[in-house]
C-alpha cells in the first residue's frame, strides 16, 4: 500500500484553510500534515518535517507565495490556490503542478491533486494497476481503469460503465477525459469515450465493445471524431 501524500496548507485566511482541509480529508491519497496563515513560519515547517505537496496562496504579507517558492526551491510539489489570475503565468515558470482560482470546486481540487501524484509517483504510475477517483452522488468511488467498457456522457454527468457496475461520476465527460491516460482512451463522440483495449470490431462509424456473458455493446462514432481514431487504431 502506498504511502499518503503529507501536504501543507498555506493561506492567510482561516475560511481558506478550513475550505482546502476539507477537501483534504476526502482523498484517501492525501493526509494533511499541517496549515498555516504565516508563510514565514511554513517555511520553517518544511525545513523539520516531511512535506511532499503544498497548497499555496500567493496574495499574503510578509512573504508572498511567488517568494515562498523561491525560498522553498523545490522541495515539495506546489499547487496554486489564489483569488487572483494574474500570476499564472510566474507560477508554471516555477513549475507549478497546478492554478486554483478561488472559490475552488471540489472536481477542480482533485484533478490538480491527480496531478500531483503523477509527479510524485511516476515510478508507481507505470507499475500499479492505473485508477483514478471519481465523485459520485455521496461519496468519492474509486474506479479501476483496466475494468472500464465506455463512458457515456450526459450533459454535467457522466455513466463509468465496467465490466462489474455502473457509476455515475458528477462531472462533465470533458473534465474526466482530461485525467484518462491519452495512449490507452480515445474519444470517438461528443457523448463517448472508449478504451481502446476493449475494442472487438469496428464497423463503419460503430464501434462494438465486448462484453462479458454478453451481446457486444454498439457505440457510436461521431463524424468529428472518426478521422483521428482510425488514425490511432
Amino acid at each position: 500500500m502506498m504511502e499518503p501524500i503529507q501536504c501543507l496548507i498555506v493561506d492567510d485566511k482561516p475560511l481558506a484553510i478550513d475550505i482546502l482541509t476539507d477537501y483534504v480529508a476526502k482523498v484517501p491519497s492525501l493526509r494533511l500534515a499541517g496549515s498555516s496563515e504565516n508563510p514565514v513560519e511554513a517555511l520553517h515547517w518544511v525545513g523539520e518535517r516531511r512535506v511532499d505537496l503544498v497548497f499555496l496562496d500567493i496574495q499574503m504579507p510578509q512573504l508572498t507565495g511567488l517568494q515562498f517558492m523561491q525560498a522553498l526551491d523545490r522541495r515539495a510539489q506546489v499547487i496554486l490556490t489564489t483569488a487572483y489570475a494574474d500570476y499564472a503565468l510566474s507560477g508554471f515558470e516555477h513549475d507549478v503542478v497546478d492554478y486554483l482560482l478561488k472559490p475552488i470546486p471540489f472536481e477542480r481540487f482533485h484533478q490538480a491533486v491527480q496531478k500531483a501524484q503523477r509527479r510524485l509517483r511516476p515510478v508507481v504510475a507505470q507499475t500499479a494497476r492505473p485508477y483514478l477517483f471519481v465523485k459520485t452522488e455521496h461519496r468519492m468511488q474509486r474506479v479501476d481503469l483496466d475494468e472500464v467498457l465506455y463512458l457515456e456522457g450526459l450533459q454535467n454527468y457522466v455513466i463509468i460503465h465496467t465490466t462489474t457496475e455502473k457509476i455515475i461520476a458528477r462531472q462533465t465527460l470533458t473534465s474526466l477525459e482530461a485525467n484518462l491516460p491519452a495512449a490507452a482512451f480515445a474519444r470517438v463522440h461528443k457523448s463517448f469515450i472508449v478504451p481502446l483495449a476493449h475494442v472487438h470490431t469496428v464497423e463503419r462509424s460503430r464501434i462494438f465493445i465486448q462484453v462479458v456473458g454478453g451481446a457486444p455493446q454498439v457505440i457510436p462514432v461521431g463524424d468529428a471524431y472518426r478521422t483521428a481514431f482510425y488514425e490511432r487504431l
